[in-house]
């Protein structure tokens, strides 16, 4: 059943925080393994309210990460949009895994952002391949179940039946 009286502000004030968590400098090798936040949030949404959250918030969201992070203007949208279309259709089924399967989800989501990034880059000069192309994917699936909890309360608070 729907919740009527959940708001989309709460939604808004977590993507924005994770903005923020995105562009914070980070000091040391905390910089290379700094997860992809906003994509976690809008996985965590779009599984918890498919209804409030698609294919177009996170192409919005993605052209913001876009510009928020100096990268080419509709990278973060396409790989944003891959993975939530990814959430919509599996959301019924995520809701039910518990959380190390979810992780595993969530590792497969950031992978497939990484290599769609990477492969962009690639595209526009070549680069390299290192070892720090996985802390991020790491990172974001240690953090998962964190995000998870965290944004469940959010969600949850001020609940009403």
């Amino acid at each position: 059943m729907i919740n009527n009286h959940f708001g989309f502000g709460r939604i808004i004030v977590t993507i924005i925080m994770a903005m923020c968590l995105r562009i914070t400098p980070w000091p040391g090798f905390l910089a290379d393994i700094n997860p992809d936040w906003v994509l976690l949030v809008l996985i965590y949404w779009t599984i918890a309210v498919p209804e409030r959250v698609g294919i177009f918030h996170a192409w919005t969201i993605g052209l913001l990460t876009d510009v928020l992070t100096g990268r080419i203007f509709g990278q973060h949208a396409l790989a944003y949009s891959l993975v939530i279309y990814a959430c919509l259709t599996l959301h019924k089924r995520l809701r039910q895994f518990p959380l190390p399967q979810q992780c595993l989800f969530i590792f497969c989501c950031l992978l497939l952002t990484q290599i769609l990034l990477f492969w962009l880059k690639n595209i526009q000069h070549p680069a390299q391949l290192t070892t720090s192309f996985l802390w991020p994917i790491f990172a974001g699936t240690f953090c998962w179940p964190l995000v998870y909890i965290v944004l469940r309360r959010v969600r949850l608070s001020r609940r009403t039946r």
